[in-house]
């Protein structure tokens, strides 16, 4: 179990699309605004968990259908979000701080970009798939229950680590929420997205 818990953290702390979007809600919205995006990013892991544990994920990886299905639809979700990143970024050098502040998202924006930018992510199902198995080992138990226990300390590990890392995020706040350097962090995280979403859409499993 502690094997699996110092994998799974190391895994977590890998900069990704993820560290990216609640790095920029964090920004905007603050500490519920970040937090909001960890929690959606957590169900979204949970909804592959839930799947790769009682064996639905491994029939989307055994069908290339649909596995091309859900990753055109999750790159897709990515470059939106990454492109509406960039128009915002546009957006603020044009207008002032106040009007940034206008065009924050609501709570249950950030909850659902969260929760989308990873429920359809075929690459989350796909790491669910090969990387639990590892750890079901036969000490008598039910490995669906094991599967379930483990994905619970997973997305507990991804709730714990990413609110630290917005703690760190608000202690910088107000050099980050600069308008210069807001708008830098806009286009930087707009163009991780569309990137990730290249990546996404172009890989093989």
């Amino acid at each position: 179990m502690a094997t699996f818990a110092i994998a799974s953290l190391l895994l977590i702390m890998l900069p990704g699309p993820d560290q990216a979007l609640i790095t920029r809600n964090a920004l905007v919205g603050g500490w519920s605004g970040g937090f909001l995006t960890v929690l959606g990013g957590a169900l979204g892991l949970t909804v592959h968990a839930g799947a790769a544990a009682v064996g639905l994920s491994a029939l989307l990886i055994a069908s290339a259908q649909a596995f091309t299905v859900v990753k055109i639809v999750g790159a897709f979700y990515l470059a939106w979000l990454g492109i509406q990143m960039l128009r915002q970024a546009i957006r603020s050098r044009r207008s002032s701080e106040a009007d940034n502040q206008a065009v924050a998202p609501q709570g249950a924006a950030y909850l659902r970009q969260g929760l989308l930018s990873n429920a359809l992510n075929p690459k989350v199902a796909l790491f669910f798939v090969t990387f639990l198995p590892q750890f079901l080992t036969a000490d008598g138990g039910s490995p669906r229950a094991r599967a379930l226990l483990l994905s619970a300390i997973f997305a507990g590990l991804y709730l714990a680590w990413f609110s630290l890392y917005i703690v760190s995020v608000e202690q910088l706040g107000r050099w980050l929420r600069r308008p210069r350097v807001r708008t830098r962090i806009e286009q930087v995280t707009g163009l991780g997205l569309v990137a990730a979403a290249v990546r996404l859409l172009t890989s093989s499993r």
